[in-house]
């Protein structure tokens, strides 16, 4: 007989732990929802903007939600596309 080891197999990934669809589609349409309020907020601004040179004291803490609440949006569909990475089992590392 020969005294050849066994080949060597690779390592059996585990399973990650995702997110289910319907999770990632609400968030992706919550997402589009915030994004709305953004987007009239860089509208507003933009036409106070070219009309005076300044925003108006009264609009410009609404632009400032709006601009706040579009980014949030943005960082939610990103989220949702990225995924979470599930954290490292302890009893799997070596």
């Amino acid at each position: 007989m020969s005294d050849t080891p066994p080949p060597v197999l690779p390592p059996v990934p585990t399973p990650r732990q995702t997110r289910s669809g319907c999770l990632t589609a609400l968030m992706v349409m919550f997402g589009i929802i915030m994004l709305l309020p953004g987007l009239c907020a860089l509208l507003f601004g933009g036409i106070s903007i070219s009309e005076g040179g300044k925003i108006d004291s009264d609009i410009a803490p609404l632009v400032f939600l709006g601009l706040v609440v579009g980014i949030g949006g943005v960082v939610l569909i990103w989220a949702a596309i990225k995924g979470r990475k599930a954290p490292a089992d302890p009893g799997t590392q070596p």
